[in-house]
């Protein structure tokens, strides 16, 4: 069993220049399974509004549906850094209910970070927030809960500007004293300007392979979310066509009375069974 990961453990990584693996994860049983297979990071995240709940976004996702499911990931992943997702209008009102809604993950359920979306605009409350003791890993690019503004699931940093645009958001975090950055859905040659702007590590979803770690959706890589699939997603595994042949095949046994045979049953003494026939 390994040492807790902290944040001294992900900067050591980072300088020694060993990738930092990170995974969304909702609940025990994915939790215990990537706290197994060595994953550093795993990021309760907002995702679960469309991965678990069927949404068409992360807005509906409120911090009362997050907690249980943040609670669940600690205990299957003892020693996983572990961060919880702001979710939307958490932070964004004003810094003293951000500080306040933070303090709820650390407290409730034992995280060892939050994180939440904005660059400069959000830099402030950040600063309170890690001034409050609370370590927070900023998220710039593609920021889900502002697709109103995006017009979409987007690429975001295509252009000259757009980049200058996300180094000056990467750094307003990194002065706001953010210990990492979630950078999504950008061009490599814009990770790469990034990850060359500031002295924190970043961590890529959909960025290439600058910056000092990776992240993927679980769901997306194990092949569980077939709504769609971004561009930067390598499936891992076809979940969806395995779990459904199972159910097929156990629907087709019970219709068929093939399932359960006497090897699923208990068994019973012969002579038990005699005296039982005089109930029927």
């Amino acid at each position: 069993m390994r040492k807790k990961i902290m944040i001294p453990d992900l900067y050591n990584m980072w300088h020694n220049g060993e990738p930092i693996t990170m995974l969304t994860a909702y609940d025990y049983p994915l939790a215990l399974l990537e706290e197994k297979a060595g994953v550093e990071i795993i990021l309760v995240g907002d995702s679960m509004g469309m991965t678990v709940f069927g949404m068409d976004s992360t807005l509906p996702v409120t911090l009362d549906m997050m907690m249980p499911h943040a609670q669940a990931v600690r205990r299957g992943a003892p020693t996983a850094f572990v961060i919880g997702d702001m979710p939307y209008m958490t932070y964004q009102i004003n810094k003293d209910e951000a500080i306040r809604n933070a303090g709820r993950y650390m407290a409730e359920a034992n995280m060892d970070a939050i994180k939440l979306e904005g660059g400069r605009d959000i830099a402030d409350t950040i600063a309170g927030i890690v001034k409050a003791t609370i370590p927070v890993m900023g998220h710039i690019g593609l920021t889900p809960q502002s697709i109103a503004m995006l017009g979409g699931f987007k690429a975001q940093g295509k252009s000259l500007d757009a980049v200058k645009k996300l180094v000056d958001d990467a750094k307003a975090l990194e002065q706001a004293g953010c210990f990492s950055i979630l950078v999504e859905a950008v061009p490599p040659q814009a990770m790469e300007v990034l990850e060359k702007s500031v002295n924190i590590p970043l961590i890529s979803l959909g960025g290439g392979l600058h910056g000092a770690g990776q992240l993927l959706i679980v769901h997306d890589m194990l092949g569980f979310f077939d709504r769609f699939t971004p561009k930067f997603v390598k499936k891992y595994a076809d979940l969806n066509s395995e779990i459904h042949r199972a159910l097929s095949a156990y629907v087709k046994d019970v219709k068929e009375k093939t399932f359960p045979t006497d090897e699923y049953c208990y068994p019973i003494k012969a002579e038990e069974a005699d005296k039982l026939k005089t109930l029927l």
